[in-house]
């Protein structure tokens, strides 16, 4: 291969990456790898460590972290939650931002109970919500909304199952889940934290509320 032909060869290599960059500058979000949408929100009603009834509507518009565990556990739990705080510190400025914290074990741990325990971590409601409910609800959510357990499990007897999982979903302003993450890995968290941020620059996609729901009155 001839010098001239080596030059050009670089030269439009060169040109095509500083032109790539330019768009990347230019064009917000191009370049990014996008997240796939794995599944859908699906309606769901439980009560917080305030004893205030949240339901879906109320994580609409919202960049949300999903997690389930319970305040007895003295395995994964603590563990998932010393770096789910991490990940509260990181984003509770942010009014677009909220964790929820479901319990496995609602039959122990109530409202009262629920409100220690996120007093103990610090957690703001605003921003971190511990949640309870029906166990069958719960669970449900946890398999046919989050992705967090086998939905096979679900045709077990409701009083036979327990969920144990130290897996974060994480859903978009559209209640929208888009990964799964292992909330005890360091470089997964990692990934984690790096893609609330860039969900929280995504715009909702408004083709997802059919019941008009971002509409103000009057239009």
């Amino acid at each position: 291969m001839s010098k001239k032909t080596i030059f050009y060869i670089s030269f439009f290599v060169a040109l095509f990456i500083l032109f790539y960059f330019g768009l990347t500058k230019i064009i917000p979000g191009y370049g990014e790898v996008k997240l796939p949408v794995l599944n859908y929100v699906q309606p769901f009603a439980f009560k917080d460590q305030e004893g205030k009834t949240i339901t879906d509507k109320d994580i609409a518009g919202k960049v949300c972290v999903v997690e389930y565990f319970f305040t007895t556990c003295k395995g994964i739990c603590p563990k998932m939650n010393t770096n789910m705080k991490g990940i509260y510190q990181d984003f509770k400025q942010d009014t677009d931002f909220l964790i929820l914290s479901h319990t496995v074990n609602p039959e122990t741990d109530s409202v009262a109970r629920l409100k220690h325990y996120a007093d103990s971590l610090g957690a703001d409601p605003k921003n971190w919500l511990f949640l309870t409910g029906s166990k069958q609800d719960l669970y449900n959510a946890a398999r046919v909304s989050y992705l967090l357990d086998d939905p096979k499990n679900n045709n077990d007897s409701i009083s036979n199952q327990f969920i144990h999982t130290q897996f974060f979903a994480l859903v978009d302003k559209s209640e929208r889940v888009r990964k799964v993450y292992d909330g005890l890995k360091k470089e997964e968290l990692a990934e984690l934290k790096k893609d609330i941020g860039y969900l929280l620059k995504e715009p909702v996609d408004k083709s997802r509320f059919a019941n008009k729901l971002y509409e103000t009155k009057g239009n």
